[in-house]
């Protein structure tokens, strides 16, 4: 029987016993660390395409330079190595068994503790309050039947040999995750003019704290909003890349309004997170029907830290989705990647262990876009240690001393590879933080930050009264980060807290741009 999956593309592993758990680890732990090649040849496309603008091509070459450090399969591709999931579509003759579900959750449970992946997930103890997991547990688990699915089955999962089940395996971070929206709408959207200004308005929102170059998707229509938004995952996880564009069918991409999204993604100005075209690598735009009164549309993205593999179990082993295991044997790799060559002549290098006056002072007045070379100590807090200590102050206590000794870096690192500094080590998005900034900075804390994305007006406002200024990491090369420019590190605080402990990590060149400076100019602000 043809088989719509192209053995070429894949590696065999033969297996007779716990062939879903030995699939699930394989398929996580090279997801984890290596990309496909098709994502690669994007990347370096924006990286060369004459239109990029310098700081394009720099973060662009950064994510490649990224991904060659993580594929040696030490550093993951991202600090967030995301929640564990995982699609599937069964012939009718596939044979489950009461063991199935279970072994791809312990395939999942026992991968990520392996490979030292970052344990992302907040189980809750009471309505209000939660505890980190321990093991980044549960898994996102949805196994469908052949033509019963809830959502378009993908083009691989069709045609295939007997006794069978295509998986697609997905690590979705949180901040792409964060970045979907969806519309209850009506018919009244469906007229190209609303609908472009519709896309506009969403593609922009989207901003950069979710690491682009991004793959965008669309989806319109749907039988209810739980096949619009299942839909709209699987797009974003590259699951219709081969669905046709052919009108006739009952689902299908429309490619004008790809061509159209993309150009819109361009024109945001924002560009690979400092400015300028490279804002996507690509669009998927899928039409679905609809119930007559309704139409439900969602916009979404994947980061450029892009995940997601296939594979095909049998009864013999599984097929698995072959990826770039050497980046530095791809066509023009090193080309691309030579516009990051002279970071260090190209930035202010600025040391934070002469002081946190010192630092804002040598900051304040830069234009927004410049490029700084941090070295010295920060601090490493993010979401839980801000409540944390706003709960302190609700209380009548102090805040502790080391929140106005250092400028504080939102982030969240995976866990620590054995003989190495810290694990892989990226800016968490910005934005999360915006309601503590009047908080610390009245206070005389978080004078100076760093993290990923554009901010809220408020923030801005706070950096004007206080003399602020929030500085911007590239986000996608956590690898690159933790390998290259980070010295050392000691939790400090909030042990209990895992990822999200509050930790002293020393920098060395950590290449930074000035996103908000004391004056209240903004780097996004000025992008558009």
């Amino acid at each position: 029987m043809e088989q719509s999956f192209n053995e070429e593309n894949f590696d065999f592993f033969p297996a007779k016993s716990q062939i879903l758990k030995s699939a699930t680890k394989e398929a996580f732990a090279r997801l984890s660390f290596t990309f496909e090649k098709e994502h690669l040849e994007k990347i370096i496309d924006a990286a060369l395409d004459s239109s990029s603008s310098e700081n394009d091509r720099y973060v662009c070459a950064c994510i490649l330079e990224n991904a060659r450090v993580a594929s040696s399969g030490r550093f993951p591709i991202c600090q967030d190595t995301g929640i564990a999931t995982i699609f599937g579509w069964a012939t009718h003759d596939f044979c489950f068994d009461e063991n199935s579900g279970e072994q791809i959750f312990e395939g999942a449970k026992e991968i990520y503790d392996e490979k030292k992946l970052r344990f992302s997930t907040s189980v809750p103890v009471s309505f209000w309050k939660e505890r980190d997991s321990g093991d980044n547990m549960p898994p996102q688990i949805s196994i469908f039947a052949k033509n019963c699915s809830l959502a378009p089955e993908p083009q691989f999962a069709k045609n295939l040999p007997k006794e069978s089940l295509a998986l697609l395996f997905v690590a979705k971070g949180g901040g792409s995750s964060n970045k979907t929206s969806f519309i209850q709408g009506t018919k009244a959207y469906l007229s190209r003019e609303k609908f472009i200004g519709l896309m506009r308005e969403q593609i922009s929102k989207f901003g950069t704290s979710a690491c682009p170059p991004y793959s965008i998707s669309i989806v319109v229509g749907g039988l209810s909003p739980e096949q619009n938004l299942l839909a709209l995952k699987l797009a974003t996880a590259g699951a219709y890349r081969e669905m046709t564009h052919d009108a006739n069918a009952q689902a299908f991409r429309d490619k004008e309004m790809e061509e159209i999204a993309m150009q819109i993604a361009k024109e945001t100005g924002f560009g690979a997170q400092f400015g300028g075209r490279a804002f996507a690598i690509s669009a998927t735009v899928v039409r679905l029907p609809r119930h007559g009164a309704s139409c439900p549309i969602s916009f979404g993205v994947s980061c450029c830290a892009h995940r997601n593999l296939r594979a095909v179990v049998t009864k013999d082993g599984f097929f698995l989705e072959k990826t770039v295991l050497d980046p530095t044997n791809l066509p023009r790799f090193f080309e691309a990647t030579a516009f990051k060559k002279n970071e260090k002549s190209n930035g202010i290098s600025l040391n934070t262990n002469n002081g946190i006056e010192y630092l804002r002072d040598s900051l304040k007045s830069l234009v927004p876009g410049t490029r700084v070379l941090l070295s010295g100590k920060i601090l490493v807090a993010r979401d839980a240690a801000h409540a944390r200590w706003k709960n302190l102050v609700d209380e009548g206590k102090n805040l502790p001393s080391y929140v106005f000794s250092y400028p504080i870096c939102y982030a969240g690192p995976a866990r620590t590879p054995d003989g190495a500094v810290i694990g892989s080590f990226g800016p968490t998005t910005a934005g999360r933080m915006d309601a503590y900034a009047d908080f610390l900075m009245s206070r005389g804390a978080s004078l100076v930050t760093l993290a990923k994305g554009n901010r809220s007006e408020s923030f801005i406002d706070a950096c004007k009264k206080y003399k602020a200024v929030y500085l911007g990491t590239p986000g996608g090369i956590a690898a690159l980060i933790a390998s290259e420019y980070i010295v050392s590190q000691k939790i400090v605080d909030y042990s209990e807290l895992g990822m999200e402990a509050v930790r002293i990590v020393e920098v060395k060149n950590l290449p930074c741009f000035v996103l908000t400076n004391a004056n209240g100019e903004d780097f996004y602000g000025n992008a558009r």
